[in-house]
């Protein structure tokens, strides 16, 4: 079959690979649609240490089951549309057994440490399959994975009805987290140097955007949500919450990168402080706003291509010109 392979960082092509075969308990998908996020520009460059060359990434996807593995359970058959949450705990390990998976010590999952789904077809486990709205077409159903980051994110920040919140970064992910957060009736600005993403935000509904922080006139807010990963955005995001305020930590730093935050201001303002890594018991409810019309994404979807053109739509990631970018290894709308 055809897959897009990073054979080591830098290295990128798309090429023939052996056709996947399910192991217990997999079942082998078609891949429908497939979207690139900033970890897949990070497997790219060599910057996700779990990630071992060569790999076919992807881990945003949806797709038809064309084959069962053996003991799968009954309720699935060839045909079945889902969507896949790529996630691979051990089960066994000190956070899975506390309910913490995506904390696992032995944390894996399809596209960053196993082959994905910027393929013709990949296996996956069974379990980790969820059938999709008839209704539901391949491109929304590859947004399931990072809508459930963010219903991940919510939960783990909190809101109130009423409350206001800064999200800093417009890209698909900022969008996703506002239109959750309005929807659970919060007020939500946003900021992003990138002003021609700054539109899209007040069409879904944001109260305020800007380019820079700095440009917000000192105003305070009840919470801080970032969604770059940018320690400079990070530390503004930290500037801008109100005493006894929040902070969550969305986006993906690099590993070796350090903020500048007050010691003393956590204190002496009761600042709260806390990360969401992925996706945990939210893929259900994510697909369910996404079959809903909860979630606009056709406000986040930018640009499809071609399995033969995944270097090009890795580019157009990387620069910016896109927001969400998706692959479309079956061609598109089923």
């Amino acid at each position: 079959m055809r897959a897009a392979i990073v054979d080591r960082p830098g290295e990128i092509r798309v090429g023939e690979v052996p056709d996947p075969k399910p192991g217990e308990r997999q079942v082998v998908v078609k891949v429908g649609a497939c979207g690139i996020c900033g970890t897949d520009l990070h497997i790219a460059d060599g910057h996700f240490p779990p990630t071992p060359y060569p790999i076919v990434p992807g881990h945003e996807f949806a797709g038809e089951i064309v084959e069962l593995g053996a003991d799968v359970p009954g309720e699935w058959k060839v045909g079945d549309r889902v969507a896949v949450d790529p996630s691979l705990f051990c089960g066994y390990c000190g956070p899975c057994r506390a309910g913490h998976g995506n904390l696992c010590a032995n944390w894996g999952a399809t596209g960053d440490t196993v082959n994905g789904a910027f393929a013709e077809y990949v296996a996956v486990p069974s379990s980790t399959c969820y059938r999709m709205p008839d209704a539901m077409t391949w491109e929304q159903g590859a947004l399931v994975e990072p809508v459930s980051c963010a219903v991940h994110g919510v939960r783990r920040v909190g809101v109130e009805a009423g409350e206001r919140f800064l999200v800093v970064g417009a890209g698909t992910m900022g969008l996703i987290m506002q239109q959750l957060l309005q929807r659970s009736g919060a007020e939500v600005t946003v900021v992003d140097r990138n002003e021609a993403r700054l539109p899209r935000a007040q069409s879904l509904g944001a109260v305020a955007t800007a380019a820079d922080v700095k440009d917000l006139d000192g105003e305070k807010f009840d919470v801080a949500v970032d969604c770059t990963g940018a320690a400079p955005a990070i530390e503004a995001a930290f500037d801008s919450i109100r005493r006894g305020g929040r902070l969550l930590v969305f986006g993906v730093a690099p590993a070796e990168a350090r903020v500048a935050l007050s010691p003393f201001r956590i204190y002496n303002d009761e600042i709260t402080i806390v990360g969401s890594m992925a996706v945990l018991h939210s893929f259900g409810a994510a697909l369910d706003l996404v079959g809903s019309g909860a979630i606009d994404t056709d406000a986040l979807l930018t640009d499809t291509l071609p399995l033969e053109q995944y270097p090009e739509a890795l580019a157009k990631m990387r620069s910016g010109s896109g927001l969400k970018v998706q692959v479309l290894p079956g061609g598109g709308r089923a």
